[in-house]
């Protein structure tokens, strides 16, 4: 009775560090390639607000015609984008709870980009991610 006692206590051990360690790091992973599907799905939205300041000389009103349709990742859910009439590329995926603000920023008349996303955990390095 004692052996069967030891064994299921460290069955039940085994249990609890695979869903204190190993989960945790599955979702993390997924978190990341989200943050990175969301900041790829972009790429079209930042080249037309590129274009449109470029030709304007402003980036007042660079956004106003540029719109992202929402995409269905089997893996990640739903990808979602809003461009701000600045040019700011807003996009968010509600299933791995991901935020990030793609901002465009005017300098010889070319767009430069810089990235910033929530959480920074599973962000990449370009978007303020540690890694």
């Amino acid at each position: 009775m004692r052996a069967v006692l030891i064994v299921v206590a460290i069955l039940a051990l085994a249990g609890f560090l695979a869903v204190a360690v190993v989960l945790p790091q599955m979702a993390g992973s997924d978190a990341r390639d989200a943050a990175q599907a969301l900041i790829s799905g972009a790429d079209g939205a930042r080249q037309q607000v590129a274009a449109a300041a470029q030709k304007s000389g402003s980036l007042s009103g660079s956004g106003n015609d540029v719109k992202l349709a929402a995409r269905s990742d089997a893996k990640h859910g739903e990808l979602k984008w809003i461009v701000e009439s600045n040019g700011t590329i807003r996009g968010w995926n509600e299933k791995n709870a991901i935020e990030i603000s793609i901002m465009p920023t005017l300098q010889g008349g070319s767009a430069t980009w810089s990235c910033r996303g929530f959480p920074i955990t599973a962000m990449p390095a370009s978007c303020g991610g540690k890694s």
